[in-house]
């Protein structure tokens, strides 16, 4: 056999460079054509000896378990795979191409470094100038290898000899710092040379000791230093190694950067710009300071920190990952300049500019316009605002520490000459592989998807944020809990909601409580102290059930498995004897339609009817998990529990007929989709009752957070298609495709947070860039394209597409940990045919509208429902 498999990755990353599993699970895709896997050989190089497991006869190709001895500490190996299949079951594949791992710093011990930074004196409770920090160094030889480990108390742009390191940007990124701090790996051997260098790096304040919250926001909530942790190893010809790490012989001053704010955004005056300051040129040991060097060079303050919550990512870093030019450049009488976009995004502005010295070039931002002037209100205190001060000769510049969420920009003091090839809109968020894709005969709709994948860019921005505008951008439980199928299918998110998932566990309390939002910070009244409620705190048993569904990872549910197993018991001890969640402060179908501006928990479904329906579910899942992961005595006890709690929420919120004690969809909705009617004829009532409700406010929406993501399925599944599609395809407020009408680029927070007449929605929370509403899209996959997994990680897919609403056709495509899948249907005068893709190594089964379901292998496929009737006659 010619053909090879795919190189093999390692966990959830692409790039195996600092990893921090000493026995890193490896996954790859076999050949395309060769059918099922039926047995593999792995193959470690690793210090001058080669090992190989030989043939082991298995299936397995994701997240295979590590076949040799752990990785030490900077340990590197080379890894290939070789596969036999069902075809060429005697014979084996070729060798994929070589794949490299290395580890990154695994013990405490192997920490040198300390944190550093300025030993200034500074005002806790104001605007602080951000420190660089750096040092000079001498290499004895040559270079053979070279690595950077790194982080920050706050954020860190590093520099070696005057060249940037790395394109990341926001590292490390925002965790529990007190426990867990991301350090990132650098591969740096080109930079470095024999004899006199010099590391250096930018520093911000970030989440760590910036303003980030509500009403004002809050200071130092993690620490007042800010501070590099960095530490440099190089290995030369000879085999000795140098280290430079953080230590008292560092220098740190005071740079162009005059302020820096994710919510205010940044302020650089380019004259106090040297490009020298991180070679052995620059002025170290100046003790005065000028104009070119921005400040004088002092001894840095050294900190403290554990090694021991140093840990490595498990997923990639928050990079640009597109450029935007604007579509439209309007010059104001006043000679303002006004910058649209035509795309909602998050990100900044890069500007090439050329004016005299001293000249103040001030960027705005903001989503929407109102009157025809950036509509700012809804940013609350996050001004948004970047300053450059010129230095009297051109030069290209962007912020470094801050991040906008805007579709339209201002640019005041542009010194002149043309702006549209002068500026771009750089578009920021983890970079995740993109794994999904959807269209549809009806635009509107393909719009409403692809304002969805906007919202998840711009939110899934390190951690899953609710918004990425206004002074806020928490992770909020609910919105992820929700939208987690819908962010599984579209990005591999993974490793980030692995990483996020695990600040959940630090986050919960002792008694099982999962926070509101995840890092937590101090909120208003509503939000502190911490409380349990439903649909939020149901994140730590909903979501880790996702992610190992979409991605067959079921160490991932095993590590997670403690915090949700802690959340349902704490359920049940607030439930008591009776099984019914019915007390504490609950959100309920938040954002309901009917809700006033000021009061979004003010919805027509009573509040307790959702968390003990979600109480019900939540076990429900917590059973599945632990029958998955072999705790059967587990699984049997916590099923029993998920059916006392569905039938005390029968006894108190479904009437004899079916009906329910809250008759609003969202109770329906809910009730049909958690499987919580088990009498068919109760089913069928409430299904007639939800569609009912439905058509009587003209297919609108009527739901809000809780209701949204289940309606159309409850619909689906119990015989009324028809109105699940008008409730897609209704274009009047509120409804799904009433903000694509207004011309929104993403989902927004409130369904009418533009209002039919063009004014804001006046609530205090408004936001134009928010995914949680949004989830209706797993919907959009699953049965409008007709592609859905059957067991974890897509190893068997349905595809099924039911089609209505006036829509002809549709593809969808995903790409499964095993390889592409893919459907792609269009209805013809005698029923519908349908392309199908089922990746190498999974087995797939087609519903064709009106046919029997059809098996299908490996391979493509093309079914045609009028030939299936006839042979079938």
């Amino acid at each position: 056999m010619s053909s090879q498999p795919a190189p093999v990755t390692f966990e959830h990353l692409l790039d195996g460079l600092g990893t921090g599993v000493p026995e890193p699970r490896l996954s790859w895709t076999l050949p395309a054509g060769t059918g099922a896997q039926v047995a593999h050989e792995i193959e470690i190089a690793r210090g001058g000896v080669t090992e190989r497991t030989g043939r082991i006869a298995n299936s397995l190709q994701i997240l295979v378990p590590w076949p040799g001895r752990p990785l030490v500490s900077r340990e590197r190996a080379v890894v290939r795979v070789r596969v036999w299949t069902a075809d060429a079951p005697a014979a084996p594949s070729a060798w994929s191409e070589p794949a490299a791992v290395e580890a990154g710093l695994l013990q405490p011990s192997d920490w040198q470094a300390r944190p550093v930074g300025p030993a200034w004196p500074e005002d806790p409770d104001s605007d602080r100038q951000p420190a660089r920090v750096r040092k000079d160094f001498t290499l004895p030889g040559p270079v053979t290898r070279a690595r950077l480990y790194i982080t920050a108390h706050g954020l860190y742009e590093a520099e070696i000899n005057g060249r940037r390191i790395g394109d990341d940007t926001l590292s490390p990124g925002w965790t529990v710092y007190g426990e867990r701090l991301r350090y990132h790996t650098y591969d740096v051997t080109a930079h470095l040379a024999e004899g006199a260098n010099t590391l250096g790096a930018w520093l911000g304040d970030g989440w760590y000791r910036g303003r980030i919250g509500f009403d004002g926001g809050h200071r130092n909530l993690y620490g007042r230093d800010q501070s590099l942790i960095a530490q440099l190893e190089v290995t030369h010809d000879d085999g000795t190694v140098t280290v430079v790490a953080t230590d008292p012989t560092w220098q740190a001053a005071t740079g162009p950067i005059l302020f820096s704010g994710l919510y205010e955004g940044e302020t650089f005056d380019a004259r106090l710009h040297d490009p020298a300051w991180s070679t052995p040129d620059g002025r170290t040991g100046d003790e005065t300071g000028d104009e070119t060097s921005g400040g004088a060079w002092t001894p840095v303050a050294v900190g403290e920190r554990d090694p021991r919550t140093l840990v490595a990512p498990t997923a990639a870093p928050v990079r640009c990952t597109e450029e935007i030019r604007p579509v439209t450049v309007t010059p104001r009488p006043d000679g303002r300049l006004l910058l649209d976009f035509g795309q909602n995004l998050v990100g900044r502005l890069r500007i090439t500019v050329d004016g005299p010295a001293g000249t103040t070039v001030t960027l705005r931002h903001a989503e929407v316009l109102q009157d025809g002037e950036l509509a700012t209100r809804p940013l609350r205190a996050a001004t948004a605002e970047d300053t450059l001060v010129l230095p009297g000769a051109a030069l290209t510049w962007e912020p470094r520490f801050t991040l906008h969420g805007f579709r339209y920009a201002e640019i005041t003091g542009w010194p002149g000459g043309p702006v549209e090839d002068a500026v771009v809109a750089r578009v920021h968020h983890t970079d995740m592989r993109r794994t999904g894709w959807f269209a549809c005969s009806d635009p509107l709709v393909n719009r409403l998807h692809e304002n969805v994948v906007w919202s998840m860019r711009g939110n899934f921005v390190d951690i899953p944020t609710d918004c990425p505008q206004r002074d806020e951008r928490l992770g909020w439980t609910g919105d992820i809990q929700v939208f987690a199928p819908t962010a599984s299918f579209l990005y591999d998110c993974a490793g980030m909601l692995d990483s996020w998932l695990c600040d959940v566990a630090v986050e919960q309390l002792p008694d099982g409580t999962v926070p509101w939002y995840v890092p937590v910070i101090p909120g208003g009244p509503q939000w502190t102290p911490i409380r349990p409620g439903a649909a939020w705190g149901d994140v730590a048993a909903l979501t880790p059930w996702v992610l190992h569904q979409r991605f067959g990872d079921l160490e991932l549910l095993r590590r997670h498995f403690p915090t949700g197993r802690a959340w349902v018991d704490l359920m049940a001890r607030l439930a008591g004897p009776d099984r019914l969640w019915d007390t504490g402060h609950q959100l309920g179908d938040w954002l309901d339609p009917i809700a006033p501006p000021d009061d979004p928990a003010a919805a027509r479904t009573d509040r307790h009817l959702v968390a003990t329906g979600y109480f019900a579910w939540s076990t429900r899942h917590l059973a599945d998990s632990a029958r998955a992961l072999g705790h059967d005595d587990l699984a049997a006890d916590y099923g029993r529990l998920a059916e006392e709690v569905a039938d005390a929420f029968r006894r108190r919120y479904v009437l004899p007929d079916g009906r329910m004690t809250s008759d609003s969809p969202t109770a329906y909705s809910l009730a049909l989709v958690f499987g919580l009617l088990d009498d068919p004829r109760q089913r069928r009532t409430a299904a007639d009752r939800l569609a009912e409700l439905v058509l009587l406010d003209d297919a609108r929406i009527a739901t809000g957070f809780v209701g949204t993501p289940l309606i159309c399925d409850a619909l689906t599944d119990n015989g009324h298609l028809d109105v699940a599609y008008r409730l897609l395809t209704q274009t009047e407020c509120p409804s799904w495709l009433y903000p694509v009408t207004m011309g929104a680029t993403t989902i927004w927070e409130r369904w009418d947070s533009l209002r039919p007449d063009g004014t804001l929605n006046p609530g205090g929370m408004t936001s134009f860039n928010h995914y949680a509403l949004g989830a209706v899209a797993d919907w959009l996959h699953r049965v409008v394209g007709g592609l859905e997994p059957t067991s974890p990680g897509y190893r068997t897919l349905r595809f099924r597409p039911r089609p209505g609403g006036g829509i002809t056709s549709a593809t969808t495509r995903h790409d499964t940990p095993y390889g592409t899948a893919s459907i792609a249907w269009e209805q013809t005068a005698t029923g519908m045919t349908a392309d199908v893709v089922v990746p190498d190594g999974c087995e797939g089964v087609v519903h064709l509208p009106g046919c029997a379901p059809v098996p299908v292998g490996p391979g493509r496929h093309r079914l045609d429902s009028g030939e299936l009737d006839r042979a079938a006659a």
